[in-house]
């Protein structure tokens, strides 16, 4: 929902420039996540890529930036560009791919682009 009434104006703020996922710092320090990979998915969109080439995106630790961060955000409204875009980045891996996509994580989060 873009125009959730039920968000605040300082939630708004903290979700368009991804202050919300800070406390996702203490998952990666614990070792369940990493910095950069797919998204986290929830329980029943799991459910619905168990079979196919798209169920690779579950064999990596789910990040909290990605390629799905830096190419639009919330502007991706179709699931089927979010897994291609976390399948290119398994594809593609490298430590320079995750440096890169860290690097570009910084202005898309100041400048709140994509955020809703």
């Amino acid at each position: 929902m873009s125009h959730d009434p039920r968000v605040t104006p300082l939630g708004q703020f903290l979700r368009r420039h991804s202050l919300d996922e800070l406390p996702q710092l203490w998952n990666v320090l614990r070792g369940e996540m990493s910095l950069v990979g797919p998204r986290p998915l929830p329980l029943p969109e799991v459910q619905a890529i168990a079979e196919g080439d798209d169920r690779r995106r579950l064999s990596v630790k789910p990040g909290i930036t990605g390629l799905w961060q830096i190419s639009g955000r919330s502007d991706l409204a179709d699931f089927a560009d979010w897994v291609r875009l976390d399948l290119a980045y398994i594809d593609q891996w490298s430590l320079g791919l995750d440096l890169k996509i860290l690097l570009a994580t910084i202005p898309v989060a100041l400048l709140g682009k994509g955020g809703k």
